[in-house]
């Protein structure tokens, strides 16, 4: 079981409900349904990319196809993320960051992922055969020099995209999106328990509420005041 990357103390309901009323009834069933959707059972790590935009593009597609949390790895490149190619996605993922690839997979490791190296070589799986079982933390590396070999030596498991072209590599934010749509859509075919803790569910309600309500924190004031 894996335990979730920031859990806080439990969320004060009754002080979520008051923030949400702040909310049109649009916004309030929006986060409520996208957070059904979200999961920690698949998870994303970007080793040392040096295009901006990639890195962001990236994130974007952990949003669309529902992954709560991305790790990002600095050891090299260390970079703001690319708002305009994001699209706001930065606001509703966690961003994890590293100073080095080996606390990255340590921390994943710990709690309890299989690393997934995405590669075309060392006689890696298919897309379509990969085990979705399995808690997984899906690398992707550089674009000209792919993932380092200490993620290479340290991965449990490799896996490509078929290709039939002569070009044997994709752009790194293609390749994760047509990865994360894939293993995203058939997860939600199985029976596996995927779906975010309920607590968490209700933490992200409440930093989601804040991000959207910019007077949040006179307005949690007044709530504490009327106690």
């Amino acid at each position: 079981m894996i335990d979730v990357f920031i859990l806080a103390a439990m969320v004060d309901v009754k002080l979520l409900e008051y923030l949400e009323s702040f909310l049109t009834e649009r916004r309030r069933e929006l986060n409520k349904n996208i957070l059904e959707k979200r999961t920690n059972h698949f998870t994303v790590a970007i080793e040392d990319v040096y295009q901006l935009h990639n890195t962001s593009a990236v994130i974007r597609s952990c949003d669309v196809f529902g992954i709560q949390n991305v790790h990002v790895i600095e050891e090299v490149n260390v970079k703001r993320i690319d708002r305009e190619i994001a699209m706001g996605a930065q606001k509703w993922v966690d961003i994890n960051r590293y100073p080095t690839t080996k606390e990255c997979l340590k921390t994943l490791k710990d709690k309890g992922y299989q690393i997934v190296a995405t590669t075309p070589h060392d006689d890696s799986k298919v897309l379509s055969e990969f085990d979705l079982s399995k808690p997984s933390a899906f690398f992707f590396g550089r674009e000209q020099q792919g993932l380092s070999d200490i993620v290479l030596e340290a991965a449990d498991c490799k896996l490509h995209i078929p290709m039939v072209g002569f070009t044997e590599s994709l752009n790194i934010s293609v390749s994760a999106a047509i990865i994360l749509q894939h293993v995203s859509s058939e997860l939600r075919k199985t029976n596996i328990d995927w779906s975010l803790p309920e607590e968490e569910k209700l933490q992200k309600r409440m930093e989601w509420a804040k991000k959207v309500i910019k007077s949040h924190e006179q307005i949690i004031a007044r709530y504490h005041n009327n106690e």
